[in-house]
């Protein structure tokens, strides 16, 4: 792929990624997305074959960035935040969420628009991602109690914690636990502390 061909797709991502995040699918065509870039319409289409699949690449591209060692959430894991330090967790949660705000907000258009056709395997493999993380870490594992399931715990934990902040930051609804964000963060992260870990 040619350097200037790779300009003209990144803007096109670009230009879609705000587009759909803050209009939806729908409420988008070809034409916005190709004045957004600044290209025509026919340039968009020498590069996607149709909106569908600009939408597609954008949530692959954001499965992708969720895999990367330097992803704030995969960074405080592998610095051991789970189970030790869930404050540390969900600050990382927070900043995962501030970095990648518009994609996030591609899954609900996905969920509400597509009935989530397109994330459906990312979520499928998820369990399978968390797994082969735990097996890699008994050090982490041992620290939870023996009562409960560790891969259970990780998920609800750092769904939970994703769910927490989306709401914040994508859906705009501050303080929604009645109290400031720090307040919350501390709060949750003893609930969770008492119930995974041993005495």
């Amino acid at each position: 792929m040619s350097v200037r061909t790779e300009h003209t797709r990144t803007q096109i991502l670009s230009a879609a990624l705000e587009m759909f995040s803050t209009r939806g699918y729908l409420g988008t065509s070809i034409r916005d997305i190709a004045d957004v870039a600044g290209i025509s319409s026919g340039n968009l289409y020498h590069q996607f074959p149709d909106k569908e699949q600009i939408f597609q690449t954008l949530l692959e591209e954001f499965w992708a960035k969720q895999l990367l060692p330097t992803n704030p959430l995969n960074t405080a894991l592998a610095a051991g935040a789970f189970p030790d330090d869930i404050e540390a967790l969900g600050r990382a949660a927070r900043e995962t969420v501030t970095l990648y705000k518009p994609y996030i907000a591609l899954i609900y258009v996905d969920v509400v628009e597509f009935d989530g056709r397109h994330i459906r395997r990312f979520y499928s493999e998820m369990a399978s991602r968390f797994q082969e993380f735990l097996d890699s870490r008994p050090d982490l594992v041992a620290r939870l109690r023996p009562d409960v399931s560790p891969l259970s715990t990780i998920m609800v934990a750092t769904r939970f914690l994703l769910y927490y902040y989306s709401v914040e930051l994508v859906f705009r609804v501050p303080n929604h636990f009645g109290k400031s964000d720090d307040e919350a963060l501390v709060d949750i992260a003893k609930l969770f502390s008492r119930a995974i870990l041993k005495d």
